[in-house]
């Protein structure tokens, strides 16, 4: 009797079978993967605004390093903030030139924190001119684009040995009463009012968890 020849392959139901368990390994791939490349997008982006946070915060410590002392604005007002950014006075010493003065703004619109500066100028009614077309949203400067996706931006002031909040268009000095007279001669003067002596921005970002705080040191007074 002739043996029957044995069958080789796979039936059509393990084929099925190996089908169905590649699939799902290869959706579990998949999604391995793609949590993997939405977490380094999330990640890339975070680091991309922390380093443009960075690179602000250090032009905001530039501009007030050089901050121009009132004895220069001759008592001028030379810093005030608000919930929309900040407007300064600084000095500029261009090469071969004397030394000027120009108005810095810092603006927070629509989620983009801005840096606009004016011309540099030594003549302080034209720097009146400069600082009220700055305070006074007139400016049409173009301003450059420092970072996006902002939500907010707080203002806060060292004086006195106190933080102190700033309300809305608030200048970092308020008016006060003209000083006393000086005292009679041989007798010690009183210690003068410098005004602030430092300035805390926090900003905070639609990405990141935290705010991102920094504390400046302001110029000459």
């Amino acid at each position: 009797m002739a043996r029957r020849a044995s069958r080789s392959g796979f039936t059509l139901v393990e084929l099925l079978v190996a089908i169905a368990v590649l699939a799902i390994v290869a959706v579990l791939g998949w999604r391995g993967l793609d949590g993997i490349v939405r977490s380094r997008q999330t990640l890339t982006g975070q680091m991309e605004q922390a380093r443009g946070m960075q690179l602000a915060f250090a032009q905001m410590e530039s501009d007030l390093e050089q901050l121009a002392g009132k004895e220069l604005l001759q008592q001028r007002e030379n810093l005030v903030a608000d919930s929309e950014g900040l407007t300064l006075v600084r000095t500029s010493s261009p090469e071969n030139a004397a030394t000027q003065m120009m108005v810095v703004a810092y603006r927070l619109r629509d989620g983009v924190l801005t840096r606009r500066e004016s011309r540099g100028t030594r003549d302080l009614a034209q720097l009146d001119a400069l600082w009220q077309a700055s305070v006074g949203h007139a400016d049409t400067t173009p301003g450059i684009a420092l970072q996006s996706q902002v939500q907010s931006l707080e203002v806060r002031v060292w004086e006195a040995g106190n933080w102190r909040a700033l309300a809305s268009g608030q200048a970092t000095t308020p008016n006060t009463p003209p000083p006393p007279p000086p005292p009679p001669t041989g007798q010690p003067q009183a210690p003068v009012q410098t005004g602030p002596e430092g300035l805390e921005i926090a900003l905070r970002l639609n990405n990141l968890p935290n705010t991102l705080v920094k504390v400046f040191l302001l110029g000459a007074k």
